[in-house]
């Protein structure tokens, strides 16, 4: 069976953070060897995400009240003056900034944000952005036509990131995890892979599995037909921040939900912005983050559920370094 070393999985926590940052509301990227924690301004929030590479600013609920402008107004009221946005390509690397105390909100995939508190990351969860996060395993064109397939090839996805715990989660149920050998690459990097036929097959994420699908790859397995592997994409925030904003996980959340609300009376609208921001086409777009994944409840119990059996999962195959309670990670509201 294949049980990557807990070592191994917990060094992805502390990767070189490679990250690019943009300007929403305003820029500015900390530099941990001339900015310490105490000259870091209060009144600054920087949020880290998750991008491919593409994405300048956050799309989802949040990146729709940025882009109405109705995030900063509202935090205003709590003495944030100044939203600075950090893209990441990867989870373990927006972790690694975490550690840094260069991130004071980050929204990302449920497995590296699992992974990081288990490792002592001190988070606190906010909410969840968007429940039911699909994940796609694409073959190279005449490859693989099935799971079964993969035994004794090679399939690339992002190490630490909700596909890869999809993609370890299937091939344990398909009896093969001991005879596939999973490598590490970045999104940009398995998607070349898999076009120069390197790699059988990627575990590939919202977004690029459908591209890829309509470029003529094959698409052996996906995470919805497997209700119990499917991901949730996560609010955390730091424990230094909440002590000094202790207010804003509630009025996060209030945003939230108008911000969700408003996106499920302007569908299109909404798909509009997220096209354009991402780069995806219009229909990569609406195949990859349906308007139904995106909770009005801060954590529903359909999220909460996929976070405790990833939570456990993550445990049993020592991909989390310890154990713990998520009634101990959620903020209270």
């Amino acid at each position: 069976m294949l049980k990557l070393p807990t070592l191994a999985v917990s060094s992805l926590l502390f990767l070189t953070t490679a990250c690019s940052s943009n300007q929403t509301v305003s820029q500015a990227v900390p530099n941990p060897t001339t900015t310490t924690k105490a000259e870091v301004k209060t009144s600054t929030l920087r949020l880290g995400f998750i991008t491919n590479g593409k994405i300048k600013t956050p799309t989802g609920p949040t990146g729709w009240a940025m882009h109405q402008g109705k995030l900063l107004p509202e935090l205003e009221k709590l003495g944030i003056t100044e939203i600075k946005t950090l893209n990441f390509p990867n989870g373990p690397n927006l972790n690694e900034a975490l550690v840094a105390g260069e991130v004071d909100v980050g929204i990302y995939g449920d497995t590296p944000a699992l992974v990081g508190k288990a490792k002592g990351l001190p988070t606190r969860l906010i909410g969840q952005e968007q429940v039911g996060t699909n994940a796609w395993l694409l073959a190279k064109k005449n490859g693989p036509s099935s799971v079964a397939e993969l035994k004794g090839q090679k399939v690339a996805t992002s190490k630490g990131s909700y596909m890869h715990r999809y993609l370890i989660g299937l091939l344990q149920k398909a009896g093969i995890s001991d005879r596939v050998k999973v490598i590490h690459m970045l999104p940009s990097e398995a998607q070349a892979a898999l076009e120069r036929g390197d790699v059988a097959a990627i575990a590939a994420s919202t977004g690029t599995g459908p591209l890829l699908k309509a470029k003529g790859y094959p698409v052996i397995d996906e995470a919805i037909q497997h209700p119990d592997l499917r991901g949730t994409s996560v609010t955390v925030a730091t424990e230094d921040f909440l002590a000094k904003h202790p207010d804003l996980p509630q009025k996060w959340n209030q945003i939230k939900q108008a911000s969700v609300k408003d996106i499920q009376a302007n569908p299109e609208a909404y798909y509009k912005f997220h096209a354009d921001v991402s780069g995806y086409p219009l229909d990569v777009v609406k195949a990859s983050f349906p308007i139904t994944q995106f909770p009005v409840e801060p954590l529903p119990n359909q999220g909460v559920q996929l976070l405790e059996g990833t939570k456990k999962f993550l445990v049993s195959q020592k991909l989390a370094q310890s154990d713990f309670k998520l009634d101990d990670w959620i903020v209270k509201q």
